[in-house]
């Protein structure tokens, strides 16, 4: 394949198609003409309009104004009117610009005071500790939400008796050990929808007692890495623990140097990949039993990088930056040939637990002929205002990486201006260097180009059946010229603060979008690659 296959093709960075299952806005509840009672229920959904893919939708009561937007392609909201009649209009809009409504009439029969409405907390699940429930401290917190006010759920958090002073986690999840004196509380669970939403849940418990267990090392057992061992970043943490002071474990946990920031997962078993800087760390592992705990220190030394790179511990991001987390996992993921690379391609998607660091990640099959790529996309929110990004993603590679010629990893966002930026970044296996790409035109005239780093990077030459953690981090001015600041694979920084133009005005509406482009080169050939802790920080 050309190596320059893609110089003048803007849309294998910032095309999506989908083949349509419907076009337009189906409302399946209420009916047209019927007669309900409020608060009501809408059910709507839609996969195309105009022939594009859709990636939000909205609602509103009588008027067009005060739209209710939700950040998917289907709306499940309860509603609240007046007794009368009324016009609920439903709306959708594709990734390129495009809008279609469908309106429905229904009269309002009585309006129902009895009823609480589904209140936020019911969103939030927590499965431990139980409410009421009599417990020694340090306990174990598990929570969940998928969604807030029909918002996907970007964000949890929690706090014990004050609202204030909350660990926000950026996740679908929590867990986490809190630590709590001896009496009654209050803890506060919450969680944050993508547009905005805010949903909790009081938990009330009673704090028996504090453990006094001193945290035997001995019933810990780390395998990897050893006592003193020098290892390079990221490096594989393997521990398991049945008991500890003679309690069952149910949890276990890890953290670098600090107890603070600890990572827990339910089980008796850790299998992780953990991020260093170089030089000399502490790795605590932790286990909780039945109000006992019990912990293992693991002295280590993280070795240097090569010669190409500087060691780091990853991009700078701001203390106020905004994240989703597990990006891998959202539901809206779309398969679909790079129409302006050649040959031909199709794709298969799946969430795992093996190979896996989070325990779901996705898994891509790519199968390609003529050297075709194969681009994997989903859409995660809609903010106009962010200037800074900073990419962070696993990825591995299974089996031979003898068929991937590069592997793309971009981000899209409107400006409030109305244009998109495309932030391009790829790992270029003809060129054997990271690439990024640049509009050498006019927004109202692209053309889009890859430009080849100095900074080295082959697919082909990544060891397979492991982990790599890959990040970058860039930013953009109100006018679209994006810096390209740096790329860290494996821990190990290549500089870049390369600024250029990014700008295209393609008429979108507000979104940002990640895509995950496989390339194929030669003449036929599969490829099977994970993606797994994606995150995407903004502020």
């Amino acid at each position: 394949m050309n190596p320059l296959k893609k110089l003048s093709l803007a849309s294998s960075l910032v095309l999506i198609s989908v083949s349509p299952a419907f076009a337009g806005v189906t409302i399946s509840s209420p009916g047209n003409g019927t007669e309900v009672s409020s608060p009501l229920q809408l059910y709507a959904a839609a996969s195309t309009c105009s022939s594009q893919s859709v990636n939000a939708m909205g609602f509103s009561l009588d008027s067009s104004t005060d739209t209710t937007v939700v950040d998917n392609n289907s709306v499940n909201a309860r509603v609240s009117a007046s007794t009368g009649k009324h016009t609920l209009h439903v709306k959708a809009w594709g990734d390129q610009g495009a809008s279609c409504v469908t309106d429905v009439a229904f009269t309002v029969g009585n309006v129902v005071t009895t009823e609480s409405s589904a209140s936020a907390s019911d969103t939030v699940s927590v499965s431990s500790p139980a409410k009421g429930a009599s417990v020694t401290s340090p306990f174990a917190l598990s929570a969940a939400a998928s969604t807030c006010d029909s918002e996907g759920v970007s964000a949890m958090g929690y706090s014990l008796d004050s609202s204030t002073g909350t660990t926000v986690v950026d996740s679908t999840t929590v867990r986490a050990t809190v630590t709590a004196s001896t009496g009654k509380h209050t803890l506060h669970v919450k969680a944050w929808g993508r547009q905005g939403a805010a949903c909790d849940t009081d938990v009330a418990i009673t704090v028996t007692a504090q453990s006094t267990g001193s945290g035997s090392s001995s019933t810990i057992s780390v395998s990897s890495p050893a006592r003193g061992a020098s290892v390079t970043s990221p490096f594989a943490l393997s521990a398991t623990d049945s008991t500890c002071e003679s309690e069952a474990v149910t949890t276990m946990g890890y953290s670098l140097d600090s107890s603070s920031d600890t990572t827990v997962v339910d089980g008796k078993a850790v299998n992780a990949e953990v991020t260093a800087g170089s030089g000399a760390h502490t790795l605590h592992v932790k286990a909780w039993g039945k109000g006992v705990s019990c912990d293992a220190d693991v002295a280590i030394t993280v070795k240097g990088g090569s010669s190409t790179g500087t060691p780091s511990g990853g991009p700078s991001i701001a203390s106020d930056a905004v994240s989703v987390s597990e990006i891998q996992t959202l539901s809206d993921w779309k398969a679909a040939h790079d129409t302006g690379g050649p040959g031909s391609s199709s794709g298969g998607m799946s969430i795992v637990s093996s190979p896996s660091l989070s325990d779901h990640a996705r898994k891509f099959v790519t199968k390609y002929s003529k050297a075709g790529d194969e681009r994997y996309s989903a859409t995660f929110g809609d903010d106009t205002s962010a200037t800074n990004f900073v990419y962070d993603g696993w990825v591995y590679v299974a089996g031979s990486a003898k068929d991937v010629a590069n592997l793309e990893m971009d981000l899209n966002q409107v400006m409030p201006n109305g244009q998109t930026v495309i932030y391009g970044f790829q790992c270029d296996g003809y060129s054997g260097a990271w690439d990024y790409s640049e509009n050498k035109g006019t927004p109202t005239k692209p053309n889009v180009t890859w430009v080849h780093s100095q900074a080295k990077c082959n697919v082909r030459d990544w060891s397979t059946n492991t982990w790599h953690h890959v990040q970058v981090s860039f930013s953009r001015s109100s006018t679209g010229k994006v810096t390209y600041k740096g790329v860290w694979l494996d821990g190990v920084e290549h500089s870049l603060n390369i600024t250029v133009l990014s700008a295209y005005a393609l008429g979108w509406s507000p979104t940002l979008v990640t895509n995950f482009q496989v390339d194929g080169v030669g003449s036929s050939g599969s490829m099977t690659l994970y993606l797994d802790k994606l995150v995407v920080y903004r502020w």
